[in-house]
C-alpha cells in the first residue's frame, strides 16, 4: 500500500544521507591527504510500478562518484624526493621493493610523497616503492609502454661511488718575451731526447736542461687518483724560428710508461707566438705536425706505450689541451689559471629529479650520474580506478588499457621537491554536512508521519 511505499522511500532517504555523510566525512578526515581526491554520492531516484488511482514511492539510491582526474593544486615542498604529477597519469608503485614477478599487484598512485628507505628506495608514506626503468649503461633507457616487468623500484644507494677522469685541461699562462737564453740553447746543449732534455732534468737535476718556466697540471686517472704532468718551457734563440720556446710535457716517470727515452716524456716540439703575443697554433709542433690535434693519448696499463705504468691498473687516457689562452708578453712569466674537468672518488650525498623524470644521485665530488626514469601510467578513464588503501588505485575493466609513459610525453611532467594537495575543499564539505543532516532528519521525519497513520488506521480497525 502507498503508506508502506511512502515509509520505504524515508528508508531509502536515510541509506542515501547517510553514504553521503560518509562520503563527506572522509573527505574533511583526509584533507591534508597528499594528492588525496574527493569523493561526492550523487543521488538517483528509484520508480517502482505504479497501480491505477494509487502512487507507490519508489524513494532515493545513493551512488558514489569519485573524482580521480582532477587536479589538485601542486605546491612545494622541502624534499628533494617529493614528486607531483603536473597533468595526467600516476606513479606505478608495488607492495615490495625486490622480486617481483608479472604476478605482483601494481597499485598507481599520485601521492608523491617519497623518502630513501634503510636500503636506499624510494618508497612513499603508504609504504608503496616507486617504479621506473633503470639507465643502461649505453646511458638510455629501455622504455617499454606496456611491459611492467621492465620496470625495477628505484633505488638511490647502490651505486658504489663515482670517479670521472680527467678529458680536457685548459692553462692560461705567459711567457716573458724577454727571458735570458739558456746557455743550454746558446751552446746547443740542449734536446729533447734522453739525456739533455728537461725531463731528465725533473728526474735528476744532475742531468738534462733546466727549464726557464714550468706549469703543473693534476690529472685524475680512472680509478681516481690523480697523477701530475709537467709543462716546461725553455726560451729559443733560432732567428728561423722567432717567438718559439721549446717545450716539453711530462709525468713520473714512475706512473707514464712512453716506451724509452727521455723519463716519462710524452710530448716535445716547438710552442709559437705571433707578433702580437698570442699563440700561433699553426707554427706551434708540441704535438707532432702543425695543425694535429692538441692532444696527450695514453694508452691503458698492459697497453702499448705510450701508457700508463702496468703496476697502476688503470684504463685508456686521451687529454684534450687548450692552449689558446697562452700569450708572450713582457712581463714576467706567470700562471694564471688551471682548468681541468674530472674529479675523485666521491659518494652519493643526495638526489635530483629532473621535470622528466631522470632520476640522479649527487656525489660529494661534484658529479651527477643518472640512475633511473620514472615511469608514468595512464589510462582512458581515471575516474574508473577502484581505490584501495593508501591513497591509491588499483587497475580495472572501468579504467580502460594502462598505458606506461615517460613523463611529459603523452603524460603529465614531474614537479620535483612538490607535493600535489588534496582537491577536498573544506567550505563545500561544511555545507554539505548541513544539507545533508537536514536531509536525513526530513527522511526520518517521512517514517514518523508514515508510522503515525498506520497506527490511524489500526486504530479504525479497533
Amino acid at each position: 500500500m502507498s503508506i508502506n511505499s511512502a515509509m520505504m522511500a524515508g528508508v531509502s532517504g536515510l541509506v542515501a544521507n547517510s553514504s553521503a555523510l560518509a562520503a563527506i566525512s572522509d573527505n574533511i578526515a583526509n584533507v591534508n591527504t597528499v594528492a588525496y581526491k574527493r569523493n561526492q554520492v550523487n543521488f538517483s531516484s528509484i520508480v517502482t510500478a505504479q497501480m491505477e488511482g494509487r502512487y507507490s514511492a519508489g524513494g532515493v539510491r545513493g551512488v558514489t562518484r569519485q573524482f580521480v582526474s582532477q587536479q589538485g593544486l601542486v605546491q612545494s615542498s622541502g624534499s628533494a624526493t617529493d614528486l607531483a604529477i603536473s597533468g595526467e597519469g600516476f606513479f606505478i608503485t608495488t607492495q615490495k621493493p625486490n622480486e617481483l614477478s608479472g604476478s605482483d599487484t601494481r597499485l598507481f598512485t599520485r601521492a608523491g610523497s617519497f623518502s630513501m628507505d634503510a636500503e636506499g628506495n624510494l618508497v612513499n608514506d603508504a609504504g608503496l616503492y616507486l617504479q621506473g626503468w633503470r639507465v643502461e649503461p649505453n646511458g638510455t633507457f629501455d622504455v617499454n609502454p606496456s611491459d611492467l616487468n621492465r620496470l625495477q623500484t628505484i633505488n638511490v644507494r647502490g651505486l658504489g661511488s663515482a670517479v670521472s677522469p680527467t678529458t680536457r685541461i685548459q692553462v692560461s699562462a705567459n711567457l716573458d718575451k724577454d727571458t735570458t737564453i739558456s746557455d743550454a740553447v746558446t751552446n746547443g746543449t740542449y734536446a729533447a731526447t734522453a739525456g739533455a732534455s728537461m725531463s731528465d732534468f725533473a728526474d735528476d737535476a744532475t742531468t738534462g736542461t733546466e727549464p726557464d718556466f714550468t706549469v703543473q697540471v693534476n690529472v685524475v686517472d680512472s680509478l681516481g687518483s690523480t697523477r701530475s704532468l709537467t709543462m716546461a718551457f725553455l726560451r729559443n734563440d733560432d732567428p728561423l724560428q722567432p717567438n718559439t720556446w721549446h717545450a716539453e710535457i711530462y709525468g713520473d716517470p714512475g706512473e707514464i710508461d712512453n716506451g724509452g727515452g727521455a723519463p716519462g716524456q710524452l710530448a716535445a716540439g716547438l710552442i709559437a707566438f705571433g707578433t702580437d703575443g698570442s699563440i700561433d697554433l699553426s707554427r706551434t709542433t708540441l704535438f707532432g705536425a702543425p695543425g694535429d690535434p692538441a692532444e696527450l693519448v695514453l694508452d691503458a696499463s698492459g697497453g702499448t706505450a705510450p701508457k700508463w705504468d702496468d703496476a697502476l691498473g688503470v684504463a685508456a687516457q686521451t687529454l684534450q689541451l687548450d692552449l689558446t689562452k697562452f700569450t708572450q708578453y713582457a712581463q714576467p712569466s706567470n700562471v694564471r689559471t688551471v682548468n681541468s674537468n674530472g674529479a675523485g672518488v666521491g659518494n652519493v650525498v643526495g638526489v635530483q629529479v629532473s621535470a622528466e623524470g631522470v632520476v640522479s644521485a649527487i656525489f660529494d665530488n661534484s658529479q651527477v650520474r643518472e640512475i633511473a626514469k620514472v615511469a608514468i601510467a595512464t589510462f582512458p578513464n581515471v575516474d574508473g580506478l577502484t581505490g584501495v588503501s593508501g591513497n591509491a588505485y588499483r587497475a580495472s575493466a572501468d579504467a580502460g588499457q594502462l598505458v606506461i609513459k615517460e613523463p611529459g610525453l603523452g603524460a603529465g611532467r614531474i614537479a620535483p621537491s612538490s607535493l600535489e594537495a588534496s582537491t577536498v575543499d573544506l567550505s563545500a564539505e561544511f555545507t554539505g554536512l548541513i544539507t545533508t543532516q537536514k536531509a536525513y532528519s526530513a527522511s526520518s521525519k517521512i517514517i514518523t508521519t508514515a508510522d503515525r497513520m498506520l497506527e490511524e488506521l489500526i486504530n479504525v480497525i479497533r
